[in-house]
């Protein structure tokens, strides 16, 4: 039996992971948690799974998730950053699945590589702010880290049993999101409300904002970059509406192998908790009579410069990546907020950047320091945008 953590266990990603667990419980045990403020939710998985110990994100909470559990209950519950690096590398797992949102995931996912425990990844933010920090310390531990994105995961099913050397490049497949065919007049006018209505995902707010912005798209091209060691150049996006064809990988003799399924997260998310197996999860097998067809085109990125950001951040190297993901999570929460508007998410990210000197990556501190910086600074932007 594979025991499990799961920082995030109430956001999206979680859910699913823990559902994966009810279905499968002779596989896998659930020996901790990890969560943000949640605690109702919280509270219902520590009944059903009763892990060793939970966090929660700070004190207060922690005496309300208390309170909300039955007496008497042999969990322990900690808070903070503390509290999740505590469920990351003392919970005797044998398996930490990383799905907390936002950079918040960097430090307990690197405590849990440096203590020497196998990583499921689905916090893309850990290898965008500080992939070269965390690729040198699962190398120097050993340590597995198997991707849970679609995305990536489909590129790491396409790569088994093939050398690196003959990868020419991939292709990251988009939904477009929901605003794929508006205009640059009518992205100026969009909600929050709609740009959280994707039409392929069930996902939680940042991820879909930053979908319907195509900077998730980014993000995954910093993250693939970074886990499969291939330059920016050797990377593609393709927008696929379907979402049916998760990636592609195209190697030296014209054979691209690609990964085809349902839309649906529980698919990568068991393949990474039992890997090398696979699971009968029972769901709907693919249809390709009913899809019927399967569309491809370029991204836009003149209204979609969120992309354009990420690759200019990733080819610049060093922490600027850790300071567009800084940018962009404030920008998001301001949109979420009705702070800013749609296209103000882009023209803050680029600002920060442009306002950064490219530093070599050399150590977490650095990576938080320049983290806190960004944020200061695209919350400045913002301040002075509403004056």
């Amino acid at each position: 039996m594979k025991r499990l953590a799961v920082l995030g266990s109430t956001g999206s990603i979680g859910r699913n992971v823990l559902d994966v667990v009810q279905q499968f419980p002779e596989k896998f045990q659930i020996v901790g948690l990890a969560a943000g403020r949640n605690i109702s939710l919280l509270a219902e998985q520590v009944r059903d799974f009763k892990p060793a110990v939970v966090s929660v994100q700070d004190q207060s909470l922690a005496a309300d998730l208390a309170s909300l559990l039955a007496s008497p209950n042999s969990t322990k519950i900690v808070s903070g950053i503390a509290g999740a690096q505590e469920v990351a590398a003392a919970s005797q797992a044998d398996l930490v699945v990383s799905a907390m949102v936002g950079a918040v995931g960097l430090e307990p996912t690197l405590t849990a590589i440096r203590q020497g425990i196998a990583v499921a990844l689905a916090n893309k933010e850990t290898l965008v702010t500080a992939g070269p920090l965390v690729m040198a310390a699962a190398r120097e531990q050993q340590v597995p880290i198997i991707p849970i994105d679609s995305e990536h995961s489909a590129i790491f099913q396409a790569i088994q049993g093939n050398h690196p050397e003959n990868i020419r490049c991939l292709w990251i497949t988009a939904s477009g999101g929901p605003f794929l065919r508006k205009t640059h007049e009518e992205l100026a006018r969009v909600t929050a409300e709609e740009a959280l209505r994707h039409p392929n995902w069930s996902m939680g707010p940042k991820i879909t904002i930053d979908s319907a912005t195509l900077m998730n798209k980014g993000l995954e091209v910093i993250e693939a970059s970074v886990l499969f060691s291939l330059p920016p150049q050797r990377i593609k996006v393709h927008v696929h509406p379907q979402s049916i064809i998760h990636s592609l990988v195209e190697y030296i003799d014209g054979s691209v192998i690609a990964q085809l399924g349902i839309p649906d997260m529980r698919v990568p998310i068991s393949y990474a908790l039992a890997y090398p197996e696979r699971l009968p999860l029972g769901l709907p097998p693919l249809d390709l009579f009913q899809v019927g067809q399967l569309n491809f085109e370029p991204p836009d990125l003149d209204r979609f410069p969120c992309l354009s950001l990420a690759f200019q951040a990733l080819e610049a190297g060093g922490d600027m990546p850790a300071v567009l993901n800084a940018a962009n999570e404030v920008a998001v929460a301001a949109f979420l907020h009705g702070k800013i508007f749609f296209p103000d998410i882009a023209h803050i990210i680029s600002e920060v950047m442009a306002d950064h000197k490219v530093q070599a990556l050399v150590s977490l501190e650095q990576v938080l320091f320049v983290d806190r910086d960004a944020r200061q600074k695209a919350n400045t932007i913002i301040s002075q945008h509403r004056e």
